[in-house]
């Protein structure tokens, strides 16, 4: 379980294309301090699973599952992404709840700059806008993020200038992908609630 706040920007250093998977290795200095084998981080909002580790590098396997549903597919040795370690019990919330689970990928519409933020429109893909509210939370490429505007088919974020400075966000521009993760508390409330919908729909059935 993450928080969707990144403690550092890692590199790709290698990438090993395998039949049905990738094999990376990550520069990671804060993440692989204490890492072990087995152990989670998630890489632009993905949970993966440390291989091996030396020193400041650790590689993990990724699964063709994985890398089609979200945007891993697309780095290369030089790529920077946004790194995290799993929170601990007990530990602050500094986001909110995040699994590491990407939903889809966006794309980067739109960049608006001023001088103390910047807005950021983001593409969404059809079916998750019944899950992103303004003022909600949403996981942008591992980032927690506040929603500024929610629409059909896009939402837009604000960025301050730390998180422009210390993640993927500040460097990404418009027609980049973004991997997504809405707000896991969002699903399981429609499910509760879907489920209450067909109870109360079978129950009126029953004493017709």
């Amino acid at each position: 379980m993450f928080t969707g706040i990144v403690e550092e920007l890692g590199e790709i250093t290698a990438v090993e294309n395998l039949p049905d998977a990738s094999r990376f290795r990550l520069r990671g200095p804060v993440v692989t301090e204490g890492v072990g084998h087995g152990d989670s981080i998630a890489v632009n909002g993905v949970c993966l699973t440390v291989v091996e580790h030396e020193g400041d590098e650790f590689t993990a396997d990724v699964m063709a599952e994985t890398l089609n549903r979200s945007s891993l597919g697309a780095l290369a040795v030089g790529s920077r992404v946004n790194l995290e370690r799993p929170t601990s019990v007990g530990a602050r919330l500094g986001g909110h709840i995040v699994q590491g689970h990407v939903d889809a990928v966006g794309t980067i519409v739109a960049r608006e700059p001023s001088e103390n933020w910047e807005i950021v429109k983001v593409s969404l893909p059809a079916g998750l806008s019944r899950y992103v509210v303004e003022k909600g939370s949403i996981t942008v490429d591992g980032v927690s993020l506040t929603v500024v505007d929610a629409g059909p088919d896009y939402f837009t974020i604000s960025l301050i200038p730390t998180t422009l400075a210390l993640t993927t966000l500040g460097i990404k521009q418009p027609g980049d992908p973004v991997n997504l993760e809405v707000d896991i508390i969002a699903k399981y409330v429609e499910r509760l609630l879907g489920g209450r919908a067909t109870g109360s729909v079978q129950a009126q059935e029953a004493t017709q």
